[in-house]
């Protein structure tokens, strides 16, 4: 056998909080609309391709981005996230 077990990078629990993290920064910009579409944008980029490499499950912060997703389903990259959310859910 092979296969070497590596250590991740980061520790789940670190990715998980700075993903907790800017959701909250995200929904706490009622005052800028501009800046917080932009950042939404990001953060939505950001989550596609922490679930397309695999470095996190979508069980792991499901509940949470899928509120967040419904929450800005105005935006494009929201929507792409949480399409992406349920296809990864229904595999």
């Amino acid at each position: 056998n092979n296969q070497v077990d590596v250590e991740p990078l980061l520790h789940p629990e670190y990715i998980h909080l700075y993903i907790s993290t800017c959701i909250s920064s995200c929904e706490g910009m009622r005052y800028d609309r501009h800046l917080q579409n932009k950042s939404v944008r990001l953060v939505c980029v950001f989550l596609q391709s922490l679930i397309r490499n695999g470095i996190v499950t979508v069980e792991d912060l499901y509940v949470e981005v899928q509120s967040f997703c419904i929450e800005f389903s105005r935006i494009r990259e929201a929507a792409a996230l949480f399409q992406l959310l349920k296809n990864q859910v229904n595999k």
